[in-house]
Parts: C-alpha cells; sequence; structure tokens
C-alpha cells in the first residue's frame, strides 16, 4: 500500500518525525558511556577526554549515509551489502561475510551490558543472585521485544533517554561544589590530543564504542525505514516530485541524527568528566562484578551516599535501554543477512516478522549464556568496542560506495558535506587502522 506523504518543512512538525536517533542514543549510552566511557576516565584521567569527544562527533556523516539510502532505496542494510560491487561467497557479498566474523566479539559485548543490568538489580534486590537477575532480565527483555513493535520500541527508548540525560547533568552541576570539581586546566588538558601507549588498547575500545559505532550505523537504515521516512518518500519514479520529497525526509533525518548526536555528545562527556574527576584521582577502577558498586562512587562522592539510588536508578535504565534496543536492532539486522545468506527466508512482512520473533528470544539467551560462562562484564563490552571499531572500517567503505555509487544524481549534496563526510572517513580509518595495528602489535 502507498503511504506517500509530503514532508513537514516547520521545526515543530520535523521535531514530530524524530524517533530513529533516539533508539540510537539509547541502544549507545549503556555500554559505551557508562562501562567503556567511565572505565577510560578512571584509568587514564582527563588525558584522552578528545578521544570520546572525536569518537561522539566525528560519526554521524557516515550514519547520515545510510540513513538517506534507507530513505531513496527503502532497502535494509543487508540487502544492500548485497547489491554492491565486488565478489560474492555463495549467496552473500564479502562485506556480508566481513561482518559475520566479527559478531562473536560484539554478542560478548551484549553480554556484559546483561551483566550490568543483572548487578544492578541484584544491588537493589538482594535477595536473588545476580545470574537469576540474569537470567530474568533475558526473558523480560524477549518477551517485551517479541510482543513489541516500533512505536513501543521508540517511546521507550526516548523515556529512557531523557531520563539518564537528566540525571547526569544533576550529576554533572553537583560536581561542581564538591571537592572534585573540574577545573578548565583540567578539562584543556584533555584536548591536547594525547594518547599514552599503555592506554591505545582501552581508548580504540571506547572509540569504537561511544558515540554511533559501526553496528548502530548499520542500526540506522532499519529504523529509518520503520518510522516510515522510505515509505513517505515512495520508490523513485525519476520526477522532481519524487527527488522533492525525498530531499525533505533527508533533511528531517539530518535533524533527527544531530539532535541525537548532541544528547549522546553530552551524555557521553559527562560520564568521562565523572570518571576522570572521581575515580581517577580516588585510584578506583571499574572491573568485574565490583563494576556498579565502583561507578557508582560517580555520584556518592559527589552527591552523598543516598544518591547511590539515584545512580542505581540511572544506571539501571542506561544498561537497560541498551538491552532492549539492542535486542530489536539485532533481530532486525540479522533476520536481514540470515535473508541474504539464504539461510532464512525475510522477504515478506509475514517472513519478517517471522524472524523477528525467533532472534528476539535467541539473542537475550546467547548473551545471557555469555555472561554466566564468562562473568566479567566489563572485559566484555571492551572487546566489543574493539569489533565496532573494525565495523566502522567496513561502514567508512560501504558510505563511499552509498556515496558515489549509489545516490540519485538529484540527492547531491552541497561541497560543505562533503567535506565533513570524507573528514568523517578519513578519521576514521585513520583512528581504527592505528587502534589495529597497535592491538596486533
Amino acid at each position: 500500500m502507498m503511504h506517500v506523504k509530503s514532508p513537514p518543512t516547520s521545526l515543530a512538525g520535523k521535531l514530530r518525525h524524530l524517533g530513529p536517533g533516539f533508539i540510537l542514543s539509547a541502544a549507545i549510552v549503556g555500554s559505551g558511556e557508562l562501562i567503556a566511557t567511565t572505565t577510560l576516565g578512571a584509568k587514564a584521567g582527563f588525558i584522552t577526554f578528545w578521544v570520546v569527544l572525536l569518537s561522539c562527533l566525528v560519526k554521524v556523516a557516515i550514519q547520515l549515509e545510510f540513513g538517506k539510502n534507507a530513505i531513496y532505496t527503502g532497502v535494509y542494510t543487508m540487502r544492500s551489502f548485497n547489491t554492491l560491487p565486488g565478489p560474492k561467497w555463495g549467496k552473500a557479498h564479502w562485506a556480508i561475510w566481513v561482518w559475520l566474523s566479527v559478531q562473536g566479539l560484539k554478542l560478548l559485548q551484549v553480554g556484559g551490558i546483561i551483566g550490568g543490568v543483572a548487578i544492578v538489580l541484584h544491588m537493589v534486590f538482594p535477595l536473588l543472585g545476580v545470574n537469576l537477575w540474569a537470567v530474568l532480565a533475558a526473558i523480560f527483555t524477549s518477551v517485551l521485544v517479541y510482543k513489541g513493535y516500533y512505536r513501543t520500541i521508540e517511546k521507550g527508548a526516548l523515556l529512557m533517554t531523557l531520563f539518564f540525560t537528566g540525571v547526569m547533568m544533576v550529576a554533572m552541576v553537583m560536581l561542581q561544589f564538591t571537592p572534585y570539581a573540574i577545573s578548565w586546566n583540567e578539562v584543556s588538558s584533555g584536548l591536547s590530543f594525547k594518547l599514552p601507549p599503555e592506554l591505545v588498547l582501552i581508548a580504540f575500545g571506547a572509540f569504537g564504542i561511544t558515540g554511533v559505532g559501526g553496528d548502530e550505523i548499520m542500526f540506522y537504515n532499519y529504523w529509518c525505514i520503520e518510522k516510515g521516512y522510505a515509505r513517505f518518500t515512495g520508490p523513485n519514479d525519476g520526477t522532481a516530485e519524487w527527488a522533492e520529497r525525498a530531499r525533505g525526509w533527508i533533511n528531517v533525518m539530518y535533524l533527527d541524527a544531530l539532535v541525537s548526536m548532541v544528547v549522546y555528545t553530552i551524555v557521553t562527556a559527562a560520564f568521562y568528566l565523572l570518571g576522570a574527576a572521581v575515580l581517577h584521582k580516588a585510584g578506583h577502577v571499574p572491573e568485574g562484578y565490583r563494576m556498579v558498586e565502583v561507578l557508582s562512587r560517580i555520584f556518592t562522592e559527589t552527591l552523598g551516599e543516598s544518591a547511590r539510588w539515584l545512580f542505581l536508578a540511572g544506571a539501571f535504565v542506561v544498561l537497560y535501554s541498551t538491552l532492549f534496543t539492542a535486542t530489536a536492532s539485532w533481530a532486525l539486522v540479522w533476520g536481514d543477512a540470515f535473508g541474504q545468506l539464504g539461510w532464512m527466508k525475510f522477504g515478506t512482512e509475514a517472513e519478517r516478522k517471522k524472524s523477528v520473533a525467533i532472534f528476539s528470544w535467541a539473542f537475550p539467551a546467547t548473551w545471557c549464556l555469555l555472561f554466566l560462562f564468562m562473568q566479567t562484564p566489563v572485559l566484555m563490552v571492551v572487546l566489543g568496542g574493539i569489533a565496532t571499531s573494525i565495523l566502522l572500517v567496513l561502514v567508512a567503505y560501504v558510505a563511499i560506495l552509498f556515496r558515489y555509487r549509489s545516490l540519485p544524481a538529484a540527492l547531491t549534496p552541497s561541497r560543505t558535506y562533503d567535506f565533513f563526510f570524507w573528514l568523517s572517513v578519513i578519521a576514521i580509518l585513520l583512528v581504527s587502522l592505528y587502534g589495529i595495528w597497535q592491538a596486533m602489535g
């Protein structure tokens, strides 16, 4: 059924059509901000502040290219991958196989998140053990995603995003009235682009996992389609009317991506600065089951012991938002990938719903088992961040093909856009390749 719709022209109208970016924001802040970013701040102090800021700001142009591809093709990411030039191994393009090859580490990452959720719940309700809470969190998440769809996920992500943003802003303001108050000299030392050798690996993981990572960039395509941007634009019939509609909905998508970037950059900076100001100075580094207890010091040391409960509420929302949105996103992308590989049918709406239903149960169960086996949430998250940095190289390459091979001529962007696009590509390639070289060395 055709649902062509003219794009809004007023700011208020555009704001009403935001949504995909909030889902990404909710997915980003759990593992990247609460765990990896704060841990980096605890270990490094202020010196690597520039890494997390660069990570948040530099990737959005690649995200925009994936969002545009969703709007002008109406096709999910993996199907778009399968139309790229280059060899196929079996039924699937080599890019899909490269994506699949690093998913083992990504499974560990979300396993670390489910562990973090379980630890928080155990601290609030200690009658049940951490392992049992992990199982219950997995089951509850599967039910929510299995029963819900886009609107439920979007609204849940928005509410969680607003809550943890507010909590972090309160903590940052109150920090300035404590002995841990941050000075401008400390902040400026973190903008000097220095990176001590012993911090390269964790900084590399943080670069991959903070801001939009390679997987979140790929997920953005799916949520832009689910939001209706592509459906409202309609299929490309070569007319000037289609081009005008496409440009209008692309502008809405631009606003969506930029607003979400502002949100997760602010929250990321707050987490990092709290980790550097409180944990680094006190010599505390989040590890193992003590991860949440140590992280809670960023609140209790600044707001008092009573703030521990505020932190636990915020930590639960931050971690659970990632688990919740990751389940929904993974179910879509893996169903799409299995469809292109010929391992599952994903062509019709009924087939897509069936595959999403299967994966909405399979992934939380897998993540839970990995956590129960490893019991090291911080390490699991950092390893996932390294895989995300590797994925960034792949998505940068694909974004170049989208920009220069797939994009209709009627949608050619300005030179200013292309400047920031190439700045994003070059920064991602330089940081990711340097990190991979360091990690292998």
